[in-house]
């Protein structure tokens, strides 16, 4: 799949009518999520046939898009039932079955659970400006306990010193 075809297909993906500001609600647009998904997919060939988790999924973009470059199973964690909900709509519109979500708060996880379960980890995560500094911190330990091969998140410029330390 083309960049272009990619991102077209993502600005369908439906997001928060309502977003919840103290859950950092501020969805993926579907540039950066096509030009990330595109890069790790081309670049690093971690998405195709891979099992795939994105954490702080929110709707469901990276997930969607990981899914639309054929990964072979993505697993979609979020804290917001109703954007799980979105979630799971925006995967029926674009008929994907491969795809899984499970409620949770990524902070309190049992992450012996799922240990090395997952070939890579995709994720967007809140970044704790409004209330949990620290936040993205804590998922990205998260990510490294689940990955098996790699980490793939955004972050805010003032964390790039403490991400690649």
């Amino acid at each position: 799949m083309k960049l272009k075809e990619l991102e077209s297909c993502l600005q369908q993906v439906d997001t928060f009518e309502e977003p919840k500001i103290l859950l950092e609600q501020y969805p993926t647009s579907p540039h950066i999520a096509a030009c990330m998904l595109y890069t790790i997919h081309n670049t690093f060939d971690d998405i195709e046939g891979k099992l795939v988790a994105d954490l702080g999924c929110g709707c469901g973009v990276l997930s969607i898009g990981a899914a639309m470059l054929d990964a072979s199973m993505c697993v979609g964690f979020d804290v917001d039932h109703d954007a799980l909900e979105i979630f799971r709509r925006n995967a029926e519109q674009f008929d994907i079955f491969n795809v899984d979500l499970v409620q949770c708060d990524l902070c309190r996880l049992q992450e012996e659970k799922y240990a090395k379960k997952f070939d890579t980890i995709i994720m967007n995560p809140p970044f704790g400006t409004k209330h949990n500094q620290g936040v993205d911190m804590k998922f990205l330990r998260v990510a490294l306990t689940m990955a098996n091969t790699a980490v793939y998140s955004l972050h805010k410029t003032s964390t790039r010193q403490v991400c690649c330390s």
